[in-house]
C-alpha cells in the first residue's frame, strides 16, 4: 500500500527493539493523499496513539485535488505531533510545483521532507534534490529517498549534499 499506519503494537515493540529513533507513518489508506476531515480525525487520533507508544517522530502530510500541499489538514497535523519533529512524506513528490510545496512546507515548520525529488528514484532525482537542499538554505532537512540502496550513499550524499537519506 506504499506505506499506512501501523498498529499501536508494531509501534511499541519498534521502540522497544531498535536503538534508533523511530518515525511513524501516519497515513489511513493506500492510494492518493487527499484526505477528507474524516480522514483528518483518524490520523490525528493515530499520531496521539503513536506518542503514547512513545515514537520519535511522525510522518505524514496531505493533498488538495489541485496539486498543492494541504496546508490547513497537514498544519493539523503537524499540530498534533509537537512536540516531535514532522516529515511532510512522499506526497510531496505528487505536488504540481515541487518549489512552491517546499516553500509551503518551511511555512508550514515542517521538519523534513522526504523526497526522490519528484522522480521515481532519487538517483533519477539528484538534480532537483541538490536544488531543494539549495533552496531550504539549512532551515529544514531534505530526506533523499525513493530507490536508494547502500551502493548509493555515497554518490547520492555527495551529489545532493542531503544529510540524510531513506533507504
Amino acid at each position: 500500500e506504499g506505506g499506512t499506519t501501523p498498529s499501536a503494537g508494531a509501534m511499541r515493540a519498534a521502540v522497544a527493539r531498535v536503538n534508533v529513533p523511530v518515525f511513524v507513518m501516519i497515513r489511513p489508506r493506500g492510494g492518493d493523499f487527499l484526505y477528507n476531515a474524516v480522514d483528518i480525525d483518524v490520523m490525528l487520533r493515530d499520531i496521539e496513539l503513536a506518542k503514547q507508544c512513545g515514537v520519535h517522530g511522525i510522518v505524514s502530510g496531505a493533498l488538495q485535488p489541485n496539486g498543492t500541499i494541504d496546508e490547513e489538514g497537514t498544519e493539523a497535523l503537524i499540530e498534533a505531533a509537537a512536540p516531535l519533529p514532522f516529515t511532510f512524506h512522499r506526497a510531496f513528490d505528487q505536488a504540481r510545483n515541487l518549489n512552491e510545496a517546499l516553500d509551503t512546507c518551511l511555512g508550514l515548520g515542517v521538519t523534513r521532507v522526504l523526497t526522490s525529488g519528484g522522480h521515481a528514484t532519487a538517483i533519477e532525482g539528484v538534480d532537483v534534490l541538490r536544488e531543494l537542499v539549495r533552496r531550504t538554505g539549512g532551515r529544514m532537512m531534505v530526506l533523499a529517498g525513493g530507490g536508494v540502496r547502500a551502493p548509493h550513499v555515497s554518490a547520492l550524499a555527495a551529489q545532493t549534499r542531503v544529510a540524510e537519506l531513506h533507504l
